[in-house]
């Protein structure tokens, strides 16, 4: 495919031009294992470069373009549903499938779907001090159905640090200890 730009290794080796591109390699360097074929429009081919050429040999490699199929959106439209998110947690932000639909204000959320849209799959609910939730939506809304779903948010357990000595335990460990050693004394 000429204008597709040619990769060994990650590293660019040139532009295809009527067909081919040559690429030189030195049979003492450390040998290729991999190459790509790259342009916009088409799928990347991707292969292993199995042996490399001796003294004045020649090695072909051969990749195949083909044209990305074009993806159609989905058609959004018509018949309307809602999902509500209730949560014990104001301000938390909720998400479906990692698109955000909004926060949590008086415990809950009400987003609108089509029903005619590519169903979502799952919902995760946010905010800092928070753990994140993430739940499975298994039920879908139909025309002007409202579908419930339910978050309980738990705080981030806070780390539990081990308070020091308190001075007059620490005092007498200490008055302990120096005890020992002036009977430890006395005793040579």
């Amino acid at each position: 495919m000429d204008g597709a730009d040619v990769y060994f290794d990650n590293e660019y080796k040139g532009t295809i031009d009527a067909g081919v591109l040559y690429v030189a390699v030195y049979t003492t360097g450390t040998p290729y294992q991999s190459f790509r074929v790259e342009k916009d429009g088409y799928t990347t081919y991707y292969g292993d470069v199995a042996s490399i050429p001796g003294k004045a040999e020649t090695f072909y490699l051969y990749a195949t373009l083909n044209p990305v199929q074009p993806t159609q959106a989905p058609v959004i439209g018509g018949d309307i549903g809602w999902y509500t998110v209730h949560a014990n947690v104001d301000g938390a932000t909720v998400q479906f499938d990692n698109e955000v639909k909004g926060t949590i204000n008086q415990g809950v959320l009400t987003a609108q779907v089509y029903t005619t849209g590519t169903p979502y799959s799952t919902y995760t609910v946010t905010k800092e001090g928070y753990q994140p939730y993430t739940g499975t939506i298994d039920r879908y809304p139909g025309k002007g159905e409202t579908v419930d779903l339910y978050v309980t948010m738990n705080p981030v357990p806070v780390p539990t640090r081990q308070s020091p000595l308190s001075p007059v335990v620490a005092g007498g460990a200490l008055l302990i200890v120096g005890l020992l050693l002036v009977a430890g004394r006395k005793q040579n």
